[in-house]
């Protein structure tokens, strides 16, 4: 299918085409990379329902990114699946016109029960984060104690589902990089596509530094040392993935590597915090809030030109430009806010 010409573009002519929209800022996890126990502890203050954007408000924000170019959505969080009425939200998604894939990123915990559901709504595609097949390097990563076993059900759930799945793992350099060659070996027998992310500073409560980086260069040269690897044509433009296959196999396996090998330059990406805020980078500083717009009763008009005035000024090159002082000096908004 070839893709619309753009609607708008930033002032590096890059298209508005991809919509990430957080539904919550819970999440049922404290991984390290993203909500530290120590950080979003027991007494931590999430966003309560009023200050949540309802589901109708995203259902209409979602209608009018379609009017403007968008033609992928994902859903994130925090943890999606912990949002109520979702299933619904999905349906009424899958029937705006010019929406062509519908995507959703979870732990996978709550797939079992939800998989079904979520495909017959109009959901296409999961990714569920696994970030070790070993299970004491997985509860200590995900900081809650949940075992292996429950994430690969749902993924073997949304298999079954109908649902295109692939799996995300972050790597962090003495945490969970002795699980690289078990990983990459399990989903290559499994058939299913497993993307390493490197560590990156999204946010500011993940104590990130280079030094715990292991680079797409170190994963890709480890795989490759055991699973001869080819690579694979990116699919379309802001894809993200740098994407290969398994020699003489289907499976495919990929590297999303912001911090070495930056992809500013084709990122048409926009996302939406479960508060209603419009963010047009993932490492972003702040936004603007699309909740108090429709609050104040605006019309559907003022709603489209705030998105068009906000993408029409957009400049974020940030991995282009970052430095390890900028890393961990600037102040970014933290990934259970703005999704991943």
């Amino acid at each position: 299918m070839s893709q619309k010409k753009p609607v708008i573009v930033d002032k590096w002519n890059r298209p508005l085409r991809d919509l990430r929209i957080s539904v919550t800022d819970q999440c049922n996890f404290r991984c390290v990379y993203c909500m530290p126990a120590e950080i979003f502890g027991p007494n931590f203050r999430f966003l309560n329902e009023e200050e949540l954007l309802t589901l109708d408000e995203m259902v209409l924000v979602a209608e009018v990114f379609a009017e403007l170019g968008v033609e992928k959505l994902r859903i994130t969080g925090g943890e999606p699946l912990l949002r109520k009425g979702l299933p619904s939200f999905i349906e009424r998604l899958a029937t705006i016109r010019g929406i062509r894939d519908i995507a959703l990123t979870t732990n996978g915990v709550h797939l079992v029960k939800m998989a079904r559901m979520l495909k017959e709504a109009g959901l296409q595609r999961v990714n569920v984060s696994l970030d070790a097949l070993d299970d004491k390097v997985f509860k200590k990563m995900n900081g809650v104690g949940v075992g292996v076993q429950p994430i690969l059900n749902g993924i073997a759930a949304a298999k079954e589902a109908g649902l295109v799945v692939k799996v995300n793992m972050v790597v962090k350099k003495g945490w969970n990089d002795s699980q690289i060659l078990p990983m990459a070996q399990y989903f290559k027998e499994a058939g299913i596509t497993l993307r390493f992310i490197e560590f990156m500073d999204v946010g500011t409560s993940n104590a990130w530094d280079l030094s715990q980086v292991v680079t797409k260069k170190e994963i890709y040269e480890t795989i490759r040392a055991i699973y001869p690897l080819e690579p694979v044509e990116k699919a379309y433009f802001g894809e993200v993935a740098s994407r290969y296959r398994y020699a003489g196999t289907t499976t495919e396996v990929g590297f999303i590597s912001s911090v070495t090998e930056s992809f500013c330059q084709s990122c048409t990406r926009a996302r939406i915090s479960a508060n209603g805020t419009l963010y047009t980078c993932l490492f972003a500083t702040e936004g603007v809030s699309l909740k108090q717009l429709l609050r104040k009763g605006e019309d559907r008009a003022a709603l489209k030109q705030l998105i068009v005035d906000t993408w029409n000024k957009r400049t974020d090159r940030y991995s282009d430009e970052r430095t390890e002082q900028t890393a961990k000096l600037r102040k970014k908004i933290e990934m259970s806010y703005i999704g991943g």
